[in-house]
């Protein structure tokens, strides 16, 4: 190959322009460039991590990540995984941008909802089943954003600032579990600087980290930057320039020329960038019939919802099938089935909640869903007509529509039960808005007041259901309805899955994958966040180029002071409450663990705990293994920590069944930052058994009996300041 063709395989193309115009479908994320005397093709990258989004064409909604998390379940995000990878077949697409597996630092990043979990394990291991379950298709992934992109405020140029243990056990750890488990195809580096260097340009992160640590071999593509540093990128491990521009291309050749860039950096980059392609469906013969099979995957939309819906409260009022409901709130008739930004869809229907209840067999107030379907029309067209909409592709958040006591008091008699919606939506390149966002508004709070007084009244009950993008703040009126089902973004099938949980069909088996914070700023940490920060457009640097090199707070630079101690494991070890812990959620019946058993063979760690459904109707059962290691050479460490994870079968009443653990030992080690190495310590451990981080359903202690260290290539140490 000439270097003219080394240099153009390593830039995306601009495919919206000739030569490529209308060549690829709308909506696609990028393509490659096509080197036909070689036969070469070009390969497509379609967004995203919950459905394609594709501006022509009907493709599913699956539910969001968050939801996928609380499943507590790899069976459920393999099975998403699968569809994905037939839709991306269908549709034309070689590499799908997902999933999305940054941790859930702060309750407003906007795209929270993408992502997994505020833990890395149960991040990882989940993100590692759909990425083989994409790639059992034939079809790559790209495991993103690599690495510590936790807001979306300003992420072009803000500078995450943290510790190395910081980054090693929480912000890159997800990635490490990931790779044991799974190979992606491609893993794509994030915007942002990482301790005053750009990632895109850290060879100590792409390179000695991900590659000489990780030992992973696929390629690593950049988020879609523009040109930056082309030679630092490439230098770095950087192996695709992402969405590309003829700029970048020239300046390798005279990066080439004048020797800041080397031919043997660039030479890997074309070689990974080629074993890439071969792997493609482009370069296999796939021909897209453009036909996704809509019906099967709502099916699997449908059941997957329901599998990671949270019940946080229920006083005697589920599971019930009520002859009549009446409906509050305007997303119980206009659900949000996903988030806006890279994972916006547009699937073929949304089912409300009033169409899914119908569809159950149970009759909703006509008089009041009308005011709303109404008031949801009027409202959208207004904020699309006369509002600046500050997201990125997609929809707006709807003001709640403020319903006085005498309606409420008029469609009381007409109804058996009540059901309040609440919504919250968000997506990329903007975070939410804590006293906007993440406060529940006066207008939802006399609704629920309103409610609940003239229900209560009448011996009838209410519950809410939250259909959110991320936390809300749920402690300052959570005591007034008799039930809360946890619903996030569930996908297309929204009404008819959360139907299925309210009447029975299906035990709720989900568990929170987030703490719920009594008040947003209990969380160390959260004051170093753009919390209440408001612009047309959060990509500052942007819109406001006359700010950039400004040292503004959690602008330019965001320190995350936690460290280590992001959500359970700042409230578990310093026991301050929360609302809902983390790993929080009721079921219909109930279960006993019993005959825990650990123990340490050679270097893994082997755990087992019996499950039974001591009630009276079938149940599944999520089970957390939390570890609580001794200091060694630490001043501190968190009081417990994620190492695994299970979920039972349906387990009939007074029906059992054993889980079983396997933890390699190295799993127990905390990083040792002076030392750029891993150290399990020596000494007594306790392991506890049960989903919820701050509840020990069963307990057994084992014994390390000497201390282990793993070294790394080299620690990726702060800048100096």
């Amino acid at each position: 190959m000439t270097a003219e063709e080394k240099a153009a395989l390593v830039v995306g193309v601009k495919f919206e322009l000739p030569p490529y115009e209308g060549k690829y479908l709308r909506g696609t994320g990028g393509v490659t460039y096509p080197l036909g005397r070689f036969g070469v093709p070009s390969i497509v990258m379609m967004d995203g991590p919950i459905g394609l989004r594709l501006y022509d064409y009907k493709t599913t909604c699956f539910p969001a990540g968050i939801l996928t998390a609380a499943s507590w379940d790899r069976s459920i995000a393999h099975e998403i995984g699968v569809a994905l990878g037939e839709e991306s077949l269908d549709m034309g697409n070689d590499v799908l941008l997902a999933p999305g597996m940054n941790i859930l630092r702060n309750p407003l990043n906007g795209r929270n909802f993408e992502y997994f979990s505020e833990d890395p394990v149960l991040c990882g291991l989940l993100a590692a089943e759909y990425i083989n379950g994409v790639q059992s298709m034939g079809v790559g992934t790209s495991a993103k954003h690599f690495a510590a992109n936790n807001q979306e405020t300003n992420r072009l140029d803000n500078d995450s600032r943290m510790d190395t243990r910081a980054l090693r056990e929480i912000y890159t750890k997800a990635f490490e579990l990931c790779l044991r488990e799974s190979s992606p195809w491609t893993v794509m580096a994030s915007y942002n600087y990482l301790n005053g260097t750009y990632t895109q340009e850290s060879r100590e992160l792409l390179t000695d980290i991900l590659r000489k640590d990780f030992g992973y071999k696929g390629l690593v593509v950049t988020d879609w930057t523009g040109k930056r540093n082309t030679p630092k990128q490439i230098n770095a491990g950087s192996d695709l320039l992402m969405g590309g521009s003829p700029e970048q291309t020239e300046d390798i050749l005279e990066c080439i020329k004048n020797g800041s860039l080397k031919k043997a950096d660039l030479d890997k980059a074309v070689t990974r960038l080629l074993e890439l392609v071969l792997k493609c469906p482009a370069n296999n013969g796939n021909e897209p019939s453009y036909k996704p099979d809509l019906e099967k995957h709502a099916k699997l939309c449908r059941e997957s919802a329901a599998e990671g819906m949270v019940l946080l409260k229920n006083d005697g009022v589920f599971p019930a099938k009520p002859a009549r409901a009446a409906l509050y709130g305007v997303y119980s008739y206009d659900m949000i089935a996903g988030g806006n930004g890279a994972a916006k869809v547009d699937p073929p229907y949304v089912v409300s909640l009033a169409e899914g209840l119908e569809n159950a067999g149970i009759k909703v107030d006509s008089k009041l869903r009308g005011l709303y379907e109404a008031y949801a029309r009027f409202v959208m067209q207004d904020l699309k007509t006369n509002h600046v909409i500050n997201v990125h592709v997609g929809d707006p958040q709807m003001p709640e529509l403020d319903v006085e006591k005498d309606l409420i008091e008029l469609s009381e008699p007409d109804s058996d039960m009540a059901i309040i919606t609440i919504g919250r939506i968000s997506g990329e390149a903007r975070d939410r808005i804590h006293n906007k966002e993440f406060l529940i508004q006066k207008e939802e709070i006399k609704l629920i007041k309103d409610v609940c007084e003239v229900y209560h009244a009448a011996g009838k009950k209410v519950a809410v259901v939250l259909n959110i993008c991320g936390p809300v703040e749920t402690a300052s009126w959570k005591k007034y309805p008799d039930a809360i089902l946890c619903a996030w973004l569930p996908g297309e099938e929204a009404g008819n899955s959360i139907a299925d949980v309210m009447t029975g069909k299906v035990n709720p088996s989900g568990r929170l994958p987030m703490t719920f914070p009594i008040n947003y700023i209990d969380a160390k940490g959260a004051e170093n966040f753009p919390y209440n920060f408001i612009s047309d457009r959060a990509n500052e640097s942007v819109v406001h180029p006359e700010r950039r090199g400004l040292p503004l707070k959690d602008l330019a630079y965001t320190d995350y002071i936690e460290g280590i101690y992001v959500g359970y494991r700042y409230f578990c070890t310093e026991g301050k409450a929360v609302s809902y812990p983390f790993g929080y959620g009721l079921s219909y019946t109930s279960f006993e663990y019993s005959e825990p058993i650990v123990s340490i063979v050679g270097d893994k760690l082997s755990a087992s705990v019996k499950v039974t459904n001591t009630g009276s109707l079938a149940g599944k059962e999520a089970v957390g293994l939390y570890i609580k290691a001794p200091l060694g050479s630490f001043k501190d460490k968190p009081s417990r920590e994620l190492k695994e994870f299970g979920k039972t079968r349906l387990l009939q009443p007074g029906e059992s069944e054993t889980l079983n653990f396997s933890v390699p030992v190295r799993q127990l080690a905390s990083f040792n930052s002076e030392k750029s190495r891993w150290e399990t310590a020596k000494g007594d451990y306790t392991a506890y058994f049960g989903a919820n981080s701050e509840k020990s359903e069963a307990e057994a202690t084992f014994t390390v009996t000497s201390a282990r260290n793993y070294p790394v290539s080299r620690a990726c140490e702060p800048a100096v300041r």
